[in-house]
Parts: structure tokens; C-alpha cells; sequence
């Protein structure tokens, strides 16, 4: 026999080697064609497919309620108050009804008739399909024409034809109740709290919609029973998202234009964004309420509008450098919501991650830019905000960039130090320690009592900026914060390098006061939000300066607070005669010698480490927020939650 009619294994290729699937065999066959894979993320898109049905009922205008219920042993519902999928037998498959040939055909439903919705997230008809078939159990549910209809399914197979069980009067819509396959997921179970999230999202996308969840597993903190309805949209869901935040803009630049009325076709787009020093930008982006998380089209044309609007202010407002700014400099910062509406919208793969329509980037982008523009002219206290943040982050970025293109300096080339550093002489920075100390006074104080080998000086005047309380734009113009980032020689934001830091231990030394520890604190803000690694890998501490000095004959005592005043006072000293106190109103009054035994001796000192809970960062970076932020509603209310603690502090 010729080689050519021989397959791999030797055995003949013919006829009967084609193999004829199944309708829906297929897709159990291989999954990832369908929805991705078989992972965690694929499971979630199954409960997606059937949402997605449920929302375009809803922005078609003829359901305004959703319920979404996750039940024990990984089954969930969604049912929705819509028309009712059709229940009639179908004209090309009389002997079967509507509802079964959706759910056991491959491209099939209502998506591709223009006059059951205008637009939609299903589009190819295979997601209700390929839940069905990836299932050991469906059952859905149909109210209509004040009837219940019911059918099952399992992997694919209708368990019979469809019943009719009698009349429902007051109830209208689709029910779809499924149980992943565990042949195809495995031990796999839906997350109550990324389900959460996935229905409280579809009520923000559409405002004309209510969403009820429940869920009947228990899942930290993530609500049991919850009702979404957001009637401001995107904006309602940014101004959530950033609450905890200091934003450059008091109100997000948001809004809604219809494609109707700017370009006769049917659809629309609705956007939200605002800039933040606090964490990285995002923007997270639909189309017909589908995320795509990959971006497209959309997104080009959001990004290309704003950039020409803040050039074009820049322009006007004469600030030159405002041509430097990229796409990549509005990221850096801005967190962004956005949401297509369109009819018949291209996707690269059946998970819709990412938008291909052509014609979308032009939409958005002269919908939005005009809307933009008038913002900027609004409120131009937040126009110049955002432009001095994204001017600064775009030299930030060219530097980087100079720096990639400059080769390192030679370890001869001299330093660039600030005047009042008074440095260590240790070649090397293992060992060695820079201590921030208040004030000139301070720092005289701190040179007689320093290591010269080991331990260098930085005095800062007074109080430096509060980083979250001013505009980015301020940072480099701050002689203070200059001076230090040049002493400890890595650089801030963006830009910080671990690697180039001079000394092991950078130790914050200020007044055993109030005034120091508002100091303290501001240097410790600053440090969280422009040096974090520097914090994660325990390179900061707080020295622990004594308040007074106790001295009863030959016997010399410090005292780091009142209270532990009042108990050597009561003990005595273990002298004779009165016991004399001192109160060092700041380490400017202290003597070298006292300053070198009490707090910059490694002998005899106490240091506290500054850290970052690790399990919970989040919390840390929403305390530091609601305390030295510019918003004083936060404090006033952080006050007000302890209260009783200062209640107990003074008994």
C-alpha cells in the first residue's frame, strides 16, 4: 500500500477514519476552544455566558432585575424578569422547542437578529450552548405568557422534551440553574467572592438595571445577600473604588454619549477617570458589558482623546512641557473605567477579551474628546493637578530612559551630596547609618556624639512637605526632600533603586514630642509612598530619644515618658537626697554625651524597625490615607472610631 494512505501509527487512513462528533461533543472535547481552558478564571466565564444573556435582556430594555444565587454543593442560578426565552417549536427543528435548540445547538439564539437587540454580549450563539454542554446538570426555567415551561439537560442532553407545568401569573423571565462538570473542572468550585464582584460590576455598567445576590456559603468577608443598583453608573463605581484615596481631581471626569445622536447608529459610550499618586492606574474596559481585559479598539480611542485634550490644555495654558506626555504617562496614576455599547462588535476569540472593532476607536475618541476639553476648561484647579502629575511622571520617564542610555559613573566621579550632609567615612554600606535628625541645633548635638567610620548626618528644617497632601509637581521642588534623596542616593517614585542606597539603616531622630512625631510621621509617609521597598526590606527605624533625665546624687537616669517619670520618682532612684528632673524640650538641649548613650550608641541605644504588615497591606496603605491624606473628613472620622481610646489613655 502507497505510504501516503498510511497514518502516523501505520494504520489506514480512510472513510472510517473520520469521526463525526456530536453537536456538543465537541466542545467537551476541547474546552479551551470555547471558554479558554479548564482553569479557575474558565469555571467563572461559564456563570459570565449566562449573565452576560441576563444583562443583554436588561439593555434591551425589557428586564430591569437580576438575581444571581450560589447554592451549596457548586450549583448557582440566574434568573432574570425578562421576555422569557422562547418556548414555540422552532421552524427549522419542528419536533424541538426554541429553548432546546439554543441550548443544544452550537450558533444559535437571538443575537444575530437585529430586532430582538440592538446590541448585545452574546454574539456567535454558543454561550448558552457551551454552559449546557459543559454541565452534568442545567434546568432552566420560562415564564411567559403566564406559563412555566422547565427542561433539563445534562452534558449537553435534553433529559426530555419540554414540559409545561402549569400557570405563573405574577412572574415573568428565564431561571438557568447549572452544576459544573466535574469530569471537565474537577474539585474546582465558584468563588462566592469573585461571583461578588462579577454582579456587582454588571450594575455599574448599566444603570437601568437591579442586581440581587445571595449566596449560601460563607466567604470572609464577602456579603451573603446583597442589591446593586447604581444610577450613576461609572462614575458611581470609581468614586467607590478610590474613596480611600487622595485624587487629583475632586470629581472624575465622566459621561454618557450616544452613537445615536452623533452617528445614527445604535449604541453608546460611557467612561470614568481620575489620577492618584496613592497606587498604580488601571483601566478596565467592556463592551456590551463583556470586560476585556485585553483592551482593542475602545480603549485606543478613550486614551488617544485624553491625550490630545491635556496636550491641547497644556497648549493654552502655556506650559510647554506638556508635549512630552505619552499614553504611558496617563497610565502612570490614572485609574479609568470605560464601557462600549455597539451592535455587532468584532472580538479576538470566543472569550471576548479583547475588542476588535475597527470603527470603535473613532467613535470613542470623538465622543469623548469633546467632553474633555470642557472639563479641563471647568475646573482648572484639577486640570493644572492632573497636568503638573503627568508632566512630571514624563520626565521622570525620559530620565529613566537617559539613564538606560548612559553608561554607570566610574566609582572615582565624586557624588552629588547636599551641603549639610555630614557623611560617614566607610567606603562600604554594610554597618553604616544615616540619621534625619530635626534641626541645625540638633545636629550639633549629633556630630559630637556620632561614629565618624559609621555614622553619617542629614539635619532637615523643620517639618518637609506632606507627599499626599500636595501635587506631585511639588516633590522635586522640595529642598528637603532633594537633600534627602540625594544623601541616601536612590532616587524616589518611579525612579527608586534599591541597589543605590548609601546606608544600611536609615534612622528617622526627632524630638520625644509631639512636633517630632508629626515629623516623624511625615517622613514616614514619605518613605511608604515613594521608598516602600526600602520599608519591605527593613532598612528604616525610629530612634527613641528620652523625654527627661532623672539624677539623684552619682546615679543618672533616663526616662523615655511621663509615666515612667512618675514610677521612678515614686521608686526613687536608689540614691539619697532629691531627685533632680530635667525635661529635654528637644535633642538640640541634650549634650553629646547624653545623645550618644541614650539613643546613637548601638550599645546601649533602642531603635524600633519600621514595617509594613505583609498580610495586610492594603489596610496600611488605607491608614496612611485616611491620616495624612488632603481629605479631612477621613481624620475627622478616624477620630471619631477612637475616640475611646484617648477616653482610655486618660483615666
Amino acid at each position: 500500500m502507497p505510504n501516503d494512505l498510511l497514518s502516523g501509527n501505520g494504520q489506514t487512513y480512510d472513510a472510517s477514519s473520520i469521526e463525526v462528533l456530536e453537536p456538543l461533543e465537541g466542545v467537551r472535547r476541547r474546552p479551551g476552544m470555547y471558554i479558554g481552558g479548564t482553569d479557575e478564571r474558565a469555571l467563572h466565564h461559564l456563570v459570565a455566558e449566562i449573565l452576560d444573556n441576563a444583562m443583554d435582556e436588561a439593555v434591551a430594555g425589557h428586564a430591569n432585575r437580576i438575581e444571581v444565587e450560589l447554592h451549596e454543593g457548586n450549583t448557582i442560578t440566574v434568573r432574570d424578569n425578562g421576555r422569557g426565552i422562547p418556548v414555540d417549536p422552532h421552524p427549522k427543528f419542528p419536533d424541538k422547542s426554541a429553548l432546546e435548540v439554543i441550548f443544544c445547538t452550537l450558533h444559535a439564539g437571538g443575537k444575530f437578529n437585529a430586532n430582538s437587540y440592538s446590541t448585545s454580549g452574546g454574539l456567535n450563539g454558543v454561550g448558552s450552548s457551551v454552559v449546557n454542554a459543559l454541565s452534568d446538570l442545567l434546568r432552566v426555567e420560562v415564564a411567559r405568557n403566564r406559563e412555566l415551561y422547565v427542561q433539563s439537560f445534562s452534558r449537553g442532553v435534553a433529559d426530555g422534551p419540554i414540559r409545561k407545568v402549569g400557570p405563573a401569573p405574577n412572574r415573568r423571565g428565564s431561571t438557568i440553574t447549572f452544576h459544573p462538570d466535574p469530569e471537565i473542572f474537577g474539585s474546582q468550585t465558584l468563588k462566592p467572592a469573585r461571583l461578588f464582584k462579577m454582579a456587582r460590576s454588571k450594575a455599574y455598567l448599566f444603570s437601568g438595571v437591579e442586581i440581587r445576590w445571595k449566596s449560601a456559603i460563607p466567604d470572609g468577608d464577602t456579603p451573603q445577600e446583597a442589591t446593586f443598583h447604581f444610577p450613576g453608573g461609572l462614575a458611581d463605581f470609581l468614586n467607590e473604588s478610590l474613596k480611600k484615596l487622595t485624587t487629583y481631581a475632586e470629581r472624575p471626569f465622566a459621561g454618557r454619549v450616544s452613537f445615536e445622536e452623533k452617528y445614527q447608529i445604535p449604541g453608546s459610550v460611557e467612561w470614568a477617570i481620575n489620577w492618584t499618586p496613592s497606587q498604580d492606574g488601571y483601566l478596565h474596559s467592556y463592551c456590551n458589558t463583556v470586560p476585556t481585559p485585553e483592551g482593542g479598539t475602545h480603549e485606543s480611542g478613550f486614551w488617544a482623546a485624553t491625550l490630545k485634550g491635556i496636550k491641547a490644555y497644556g497648549e493654552r495654558v502655556k506650559n510647554r512641557k506638556a508635549d512630552l506626555i505619552t499614553r504611558d504617562d496617563l497610565l502612570t496614576g490614572g485609574c479609568a473605567l470605560l464601557s462600549v455599547f455597539i451592535r455587532e462588535p468584532s472580538f479576538v476569540g470566543q472569550t471576548k477579551d479583547r475588542l476588535s472593532t475597527e470603527e470603535a476607536a473613532k467613535w470613542v475618541e470623538n465622543a469623548v474628546r469633546d467632553h474633555f476639553d470642557t472639563w479641563l476648561a471647568a475646573d482648572p484647579r484639577s486640570a493644572g493637578a492632573i497636568l503638573d502629575f503627568l508632566v512630571l511622571r514624563a520626565e521622570e520617564r525620559l530620565r529613566r530612559r537617559e539613564e538606560k542610555e548612559t553608561q554607570r559613573k566610574t566609582a572615582t566621579k565624586k557624588l552629588r551630596l547636599p551641603g549639610k550632609l555630614t557623611d560617614c567615612s566607610a567606603k562600604n554600606r554594610e554597618g553604616t547609618e544615616l540619621f534625619i535628625v530635626e534641626g541645625d541645633s540638633a545636629g550639633g548635638s549629633a556630630k559630637g556624639a556620632r561614629s565618624r567610620e559609621t555614622q553619617a548626618l542629614l539635619p532637615l528644617k523643620g517639618k518637609i512637605l506632606n507627599v499626599l497632601g500636595a501635587a506631585s509637581a511639588k516633590l522635586n521642588e522640595n529642598a528637603e526632600i532633594r537633600d534627602l534623596c540625594e544623601a541616601l542616593g536612590t532616587g524616589m517614585g518611579t525612579r527608586f533603586k534599591l541597589d543605590d542606597l548609601r546606608y544600611e539603616k536609615i534612622i528617622i531622630m526627632t524630638d520625644a514630642d509631639v512636633d517630632g512625631a508629626h515629623i516623624a510621621s511625615l517622613l514616614m509617609t514619605f518613605f511608604f509612598t515613594q521608598m516602600r521597598p526600602l520599608i519591605a526590606k527593613g532598612h528604616l527605624y525610629l530612634a527613641c530619644p528620652p523625654l527627661y533625665r532623672l539624677t539623684q546624687g552619682a546615679r543618672r537616669m533616663y526616662v523615655a515618658d511621663d509615666a515612667e517619670k512618675e514610677l521612678w520618682l515614686a521608686k526613687g532612684l536608689g540614691g539619697k537626697g532629691k531627685i533632680d528632673v530635667q525635661r529635654f524640650k528637644g535633642l538640640g538641649e541634650m549634650d553629646s554625651k547624653d545623645l550618644k548613650d541614650t539613643t546613637m550608641n548601638p550599645a546601649t541605644r533602642k531603635l524600633i524597625r519600621v514595617s509594613i504588615d505583609e498580610d495586610e497591606p492594603g489596610d496600611t496603605s488605607d491608614l496612611v490615607e485616611r491620616l495624612m491624606g488632603k481629605k479631612p473628613e477621613l481624620r475627622f472620622q478616624y477620630i471619631q472610631e477612637n475616640a475611646r481610646f484617648v477616653e482610655e489613655l486618660d483615666v
